[in-house]
């Protein structure tokens, strides 16, 4: 298959940004990128999502710390998620793919739609999903490093920006969710939901 825009057969290449942040209040203050969905950490749910990545960056504090795989921590912390976007793309190289999938950590089921994200960028700055209800998922995207760069640049300050004010101005392909996909962990509800609907998928 070729993808517009890319001239290859194949999916294009891209490195990864995976955001394991935050203080996980609606979960009681656990550590989010560890607790287990469908028994595997949401982190290494993330990380299976795009272990075809050239190069990936979690932004996360130390203790999520995967083996051979880059942590770092925007500064100051808790800067929210654009903040964790602007640590991470610091810390990919600068000669790396022209494309960059977001992801949060949350989203177990993110691995299902990343081929469509990256087929779906053709000339476009990104691609992101459309959740329940039509929501923008802008941490479940591919983004041009370009346009994000500078997006980046254009704001006052990346800690405590809203990720839409980050890609307002970027020309963005919608992806609509067909099964679920993008669901997401925030409540203990939805672990469980979560917990129940990657539990069925697993072969016995």
């Amino acid at each position: 298959m070729t993808y517009a825009g890319h001239g290859l057969t194949g999916p294009p290449t891209f490195d990864a940004i995976v955001l394991a942040g935050g203080r996980a209040r609606r979960l009681g203050g656990a550590s989010k990128p560890e607790v287990e969905v469908g028994g595997v950490a949401l982190l290494d749910h993330a990380l299976a999502a795009v272990t075809g990545a050239v190069h990936v960056v979690v932004v996360g504090p130390p203790q999520v710390t995967r083996a051979g795989t880059v942590t770092v921590l925007e500064d100051p912390p808790d800067g929210g998620p654009v903040a964790g976007v602007a640590a991470g793309l610091a810390h990919l190289p600068d000669d790396g793919p022209e494309l960059v999938v977001v992801l949060a950590c949350d989203v177990p089921g993110a691995g299902r739609v990343l081929p469509a994200l990256l087929a779906a960028v053709a000339d476009a700055d990104g691609a992101r999903m459309l959740g329940a209800e039509g929501r923008p998922q802008h941490l479940v995207a591919v983004y041009r490093r370009v346009a994000l760069e500078s997006a980046l640049d254009a704001l006052p300050s990346a800690h405590g920006a809203a990720m839409h004010r980050l890609v307002g101005g970027l020309r963005l392909v919608d992806v609509p969710d067909a099964d679920g996909a993008t669901a997401d962990a925030d409540t203990w509800a939805e672990v469980q939901r979560l917990d129940a609907s990657l539990s069925d998928r697993i072969e016995p």
